[in-house]
C-alpha cells in the first residue's frame, strides 16, 4: 500500500511537470514569436530602435539603431546613448520605471548635438522598446507683421529693437539692435518725416508708433512726402494698427484702413469731404490742406474734434504728402487724443475755478472794507436820529442795502472757500427736520416736497448754517425750474465707495459718506451748460430773477466742507444734485486735568486804551469814532511798522489790540507777536475781510486773541473790545 501511494504521487508530480514544462515551453515560443513580430516590425523603422531586457541589456537593434550608433562591444543602451546624452542612465530609469506602471513614456532631451526625443514601450516578457529620435527644430511661425508689406519694428522700453519682420530688414539691409543705431535723431516725432540709416545710406520715412504693452512699441515705417507711391503699395495700410485715411488734393476721402473706419466711425465714406467728419481747426479744412500740399505747414499735428454723434472723440492729425502714380495725396495720420484732451480740460477747468475763487476772494476782502466804512458810518449816523427824523428811512435804506452788499459778499467767499466756517457734528435727518417748515414755505402750493431718509444715520462735520443755505440754494432752482408744478424729492443714503469714484472730472476718495439728493421733474439743463453751473454769476435764468450766485454759493460750501457736489440732468425731464459729504468719525476724548476757575479781571483803567491799527483810512476813521464814543482812549496807526513805532513810548498803557490781518509791509499777527514780548498781556482783536480760517494758525498761537470778520457794525466792534477787556 505503502509503495503504490508513494507511486501514484510520484505519477502526479510527474504529470504536473509535465504540463508545466509544456506550458513553460509555450510561453516561452510564444514570447520569442511576439519579439520576433516586434522586430520584424522595428526593422523597417526609419527612426533608431531598441529592444532591452529588464537589466537594460541589448536584445536587438533595427538598422537604423546601428547605422547611427556604435554598437561594437555595446551590451547596454546605456552606453550606446552615453556619447549623446549626459547622464544617460538615469534618464533611461527614470523612462522604463514610469513604463512599468503606466506601460509607456517620453521625454524630450535637449543636447549639444540637438534635440532628442526618447520613447519606451513595455513589452511581453519583460523586454521594452526604445525609440530615440533626432528631432528637427521648426522654425518659427511667421507673424502676422512678417506677413505685412510694411516695415515694422518692435520697440522695447529701453529703445532696444526686439523684433524685424522681413520688409524692415530687407529695407534696412541689416539687422539693427537699438533705435540709436537706425535713427540719427532721437527721439522720433510720430507721424512726422524722420531720417533712417539703411545700407544704402539715409532714407526718410514717416514713422507710426501703435503702443504694444509692458513698454514695447511697434513702429511702423510709411512713405515719407514727396515719395512715389505704387497703387498696390497703400493694400499694406489696410491692416496696419494706424487710422489712415488717404485724401485727395480736394479734400475727399479717397480710400482709409480698417482702424481709421472704428476711429471716425460709420461717417467716414469714400468721395466724403473731410470738413463733414472733423471740425475746430479754427480755420477751413481746404486751407489747411492747400498749405500742406504747397509745403507751406509750419505746425506739424493739429487736435480737431469729429462729427460723432454717439460720443465725444478728438483726434491728433497730422497731414502728409505723397505721390501716387504721379498724381499727388494726402495721408492723414490719426491718433486718439480724447483722454488728452479731457486731462487738458479738466486742468483748464480747474486752473478756471481757481482763478475765479482767488478773484472773487480778492473782490470780496476789498468790498468788505467799503461795506464796513459805508454801514460804519451809517451806524454813527443813525445814533444822532431817531424814528421821528425825516432822515431816519433814508439811513435805514443805506443800511439795509449794505447788509444785504455784505451777504452777497458772502456767496463770493463761499465759492472761493474762503468764509469762517463754524464746524459741528450733524445728523442730517435733524437738520432737515428742522428746515422742513422753511423750505415748504419755500416751494410754495403747486410744488410738493418729499423726504425719504436711510434707516442708517451717520454724523457729518460741517457748519450747520451754510449747509442750510446749500439746500435752500438747491430747493429754489428745483422750484423755478417747474413753473407749472411737481415733486421736489430730498433723499438721505449712507455710502460705503470701496473705490474712489471717478466722475465730472474729480475723484472721490473711498470710504463712507452720507448723500443727500435733491431730484426735480422741471425743465432739466442743457449738456453745454451742465460744468458751468458752478461758476459764479452764470445762471440760466431771465435777467432779474438770479443773481448766478446761489450753486457757486453751494460748490465752495461743500468743497470747504471736505465733501462734493455732482449735477444729473437730462433736459425736459429733470435735475437731479446729489451731495458727497464724508462720515464724520468722533475721536475719543481724553479726560482733561482740572484747572483752576478763571476769575475775571476787571479793567486796568476805566476807560480802557486801544491802539488801532487799519491801513484802510475810512474803516479807521469809524472804528476809531465808535470806540470813542464807548468812552475808550484810541491810538491809531495806518501800519504794523507805525505801531510798533509808537509801542516804543514804554510810558504808554495799552490795554487792546484792534489790528487789521492783511496789510501792506508786516501783517498783522507777525507785528502782534513783536509787541507781545514786552506787553505779554495786552488782548488781541484781529479784524479782517477775509475768513478766520486763513490764518487761524497763527491766531491760535497768540494768546488772548479774538476774530472779528468784516464788515461789522459799530455794536459789533465795541462789544467784542468790551469783551476782552472783561
Amino acid at each position: 500500500m505503502l509503495f503504490l501511494g508513494l507511486l501514484s504521487a510520484g505519477s502526479v508530480l510527474l504529470i504536473v511537470g509535465i504540463m508545466i514544462w509544456m506550458r513553460d515551453r509555450k510561453a516561452a515560443q510564444k514570447q520569442t514569436s511576439d519579439l520576433e513580430v516586434i522586430e520584424a516590425f522595428v526593422m523597417r523603422d526609419a527612426t533608431p530602435s531598441f529592444i532591452s531586457e529588464v537589466d537594460g541589456k541589448l536584445h536587438f537593434a533595427n538598422p537604423a539603431a546601428q547605422a547611427q550608433f556604435e554598437l561594437k562591444e555595446k551590451t547596454t543602451l546605456a552606453a550606446v546613448l552615453k556619447r549623446s546624452i549626459a547622464n544617460a542612465g538615469s534618464i533611461l530609469y527614470r523612462l522604463q520605471s514610469r513604463a512599468v506602471t503606466e506601460g509607456a513614456a517620453q521625454e524630450d532631451v535637449f543636447t549639444r548635438t540637438g534635440h532628442i526625443r526618447i520613447s519606451v514601450h513595455a513589452v511581453a516578457g519583460g523586454h521594452y522598446i526604445w525609440r530615440v529620435d533626432h528631432v528637427r527644430e521648426r522654425e518659427p511661425p511667421k507673424t502676422t507683421q512678417d506677413g505685412q508689406h510694411l516695415p515694422m519694428i518692435m520697440a522695447g522700453r529701453t529703445d532696444a529693437i526686439l523684433f524685424m519682420n522681413d520688409a524692415a530688414r530687407e529695407m534696412i539691409g541689416s539687422r539693427i539692435k537699438s533705435l540709436d543705431r537706425l535713427f540719427n535723431t532721437l527721439p522720433l516725432v510720430p507721424g512726422a518725416p524722420n531720417e533712417v540709416m539703411t545700407s544704402e545710406g539715409p532714407r526718410k520715412v514717416i514713422v507710426a508708433e501703435v503702443a504694444s504693452g509692458a513698454g514695447r512699441r511697434a513702429l511702423y515705417f510709411l512713405p515719407a512726402p514727396g515719395v512715389t507711391v505704387s497703387g498696390g503699395g497703400w493694400q499694406a495700410f489696410e491692416d496696419l494698427p494706424v487710422p489712415l485715411i488717404k485724401i485727395a488734393p480736394d479734400g475727399n476721402v479717397k480710400s482709409f484702413n480698417r482702424m481709421a473706419a472704428g476711429l471716425v466711425g460709420a461717417a467716414l465714406k469714400k468721395d466724403l469731404h473731410l470738413s463733414q467728419l472733423m471740425e475746430g481747426l479754427g480755420r477751413s479744412i481746404t486751407d489747411w490742406i492747400n498749405d500742406t500740399l504747397a509745403n507751406r505747414m509750419v505746425q506739424k499735428s493739429e487736435f480737431l474734434r469729429l462729427k460723432r454723434t454717439d460720443r465725444e472723440v478728438f483726434v491728433q492729425v497730422v497731414l502728409n504728402c505723397v505721390v501716387e502714380e504721379g498724381e499727388a495725396s494726402l495721408i492723414a495720420v490719426l491718433h486718439d487724443a480724447t483722454e488728452l484732451k479731457t486731462l487738458e480740460a479738466q486742468f483748464v477747468q480747474s486752473q478756471k475755478m481757481q482763478a475765479i475763487g482767488q478773484l472773487a476772494g480778492g473782490v470780496a476782502h476789498d468790498f468788505n472794507n467799503l461795506l464796513t466804512a459805508i454801514s460804519g458810518h451809517c451806524d454813527l449816523l443813525l445814533l444822532r436820529h431817531d424814528q421821528s427824523d425825516p432822515d431816519y428811512s433814508d439811513l435805514m435804506q443805506i443800511n439795509q442795502n449794505a447788509n444785504r452788499a455784505a451777504w452777497l459778499v458772502g456767496q463770493l467767499l463761499a465759492f472761493s472757500r474762503k468764509q469762517t466756517m463754524r464746524l459741528e457734528t450733524i445728523d442730517m435727518r435733524d437738520t432737515l427736520a428742522d428746515l422742513t417748515h422753511l423750505l415748504n414755505r419755500l416751494v410754495g402750493e403747486r410744488v410738493s416736497l418729499t423726504l425719504n431718509h436711510d434707516p442708517v444715520s451717520k454724523p457729518v462735520r460741517a457748519d450747520k448754517r451754510q449747509l442750510e443755505q446749500v439746500l435752500m440754494n438747491l430747493v429754489v432752482n428745483a422750484r423755478d425750474a417747474m413753473p407749472a408744478g411737481g415733486e421736489i424729492r430730498i433723499t438721505t443714503e449712507v455710502v460705503e465707495l470701496k473705490t474712489p469714484l471717478h466722475r465730472d472730472r474729480v475723484s472721490v476718495p473711498s470710504g463712507q459718506y452720507v448723500t443727500v439728493k435733491v431730484s426735480d421733474d422741471g425743465t432739466g439743463i442743457p449738456a453745454d451748460k451742465l460744468q458751468k453751473v458752478f461758476e459764479p454769476f452764470f445762471t440760466t435764468k431771465r435777467t432779474g430773477e438770479g443773481t448766478g450766485l446761489g450753486l457757486s454759493t453751494a460748490y465752495g460750501i461743500i468743497k470747504q466742507s471736505s465733501g462734493f457736489i455732482f449735477v444729473d440732468s437730462i433736459v425736459d425731464q429733470g435735475t437731479t444734485f446729489i451731495l458727497y459729504l464724508p462720515v464724520y468719525e468722533a475721536q475719543p476724548q481724553q479726560a482733561e486735568p482740572a484747572s483752576d476757575p478763571v476769575v475775571p479781571t476787571p479793567p486796568r483803567s476805566e476807560e480802557g486804551v486801544i491802539l488801532l491799527v487799519e491801513d484802510e483810512a475810512p474803516v479807521r476813521a469809524f472804528a476809531s469814532r465808535a470806540l470813542r464814543l464807548r468812552g475808550y482812549t484810541v491810538l491809531e496807526a495806518d501800519s504794523a511798522e507805525a505801531a510798533l513805532k509808537t509801542l516804543e513810548d514804554r510810558s504808554l498803557n495799552i490795554d487792546v489790540f484792534v489790528t487789521d490781518v492783511v496789510m501792506p509791509g508786516m501783517d498783522g499777527p507777525s507785528w502782534v507777536r513783536e509787541a507781545l514780548k514786552l506787553r505779554p498781556d495786552v488782548r488781541v482783536v484781529f479784524v479782517s475781510g477775509y475768513a478766520e480760517d486763513s490764518f487761524c494758525e497763527e491766531q491760535t498761537r497768540i494768546p488772548n486773541s479774538v476774530f472779528l470778520p468784516k464788515p461789522f457794525s459799530l455794536n459789533d466792534l465795541t462789544e467784542t473790545v468790551q469783551n476782552q477787556l472783561h
